[in-house]
C-alpha cells in the first residue's frame, strides 16, 4: 500500500473527513416524498415508485422559474414608499 493510499483513510476505507459529524449528508426524506406522492398528489403506489426524481420534482412544481427579485431600483421604491425613519 502506498502512503498515498492512507493519507485521510479510517477504519472502514472512508476519508477521515467523512467520518466526522459535520461532513455527514442528511438522510433522504422518504416520509416527506412518499407523503407528497401519495396522499397531496394521489398517485398509485405503482405510479409513484416508477416515477424518476425528475418527473417526481416536476410533479411536486420544483421546476418552476423563480422570479429574479426586485432589483435596486424597487427596492429603493419600496424605500422612499416606506421609510424606516432612520435618516
Amino acid at each position: 500500500m502506498s502512503a498515498a493510499a492512507g493519507i485521510g483513510a479510517v477504519a472502514g476505507g472512508f476519508p477521515s473527513a467523512l467520518a466526522t459529524e459535520e461532513a455527514r449528508p442528511e438522510p433522504f426524506p422518504w416520509e416527506t416524498v412518499m407523503h407528497a406522492g401519495l396522499c397531496l398528489l394521489r398517485l398509485p403506489p405503482r405510479d409513484f415508485w416508477a416515477l424518476t426524481p425528475v418527473e417526481f420534482l416536476a410533479m411536486t412544481g420544483g421546476l418552476k422559474t423563480r422570479g429574479v427579485g426586485i432589483g435596486k431600483a424597487g427596492l429603493e421604491a419600496l424605500m422612499q414608499a416606506f421609510p424606516d425613519g432612520g435618516d
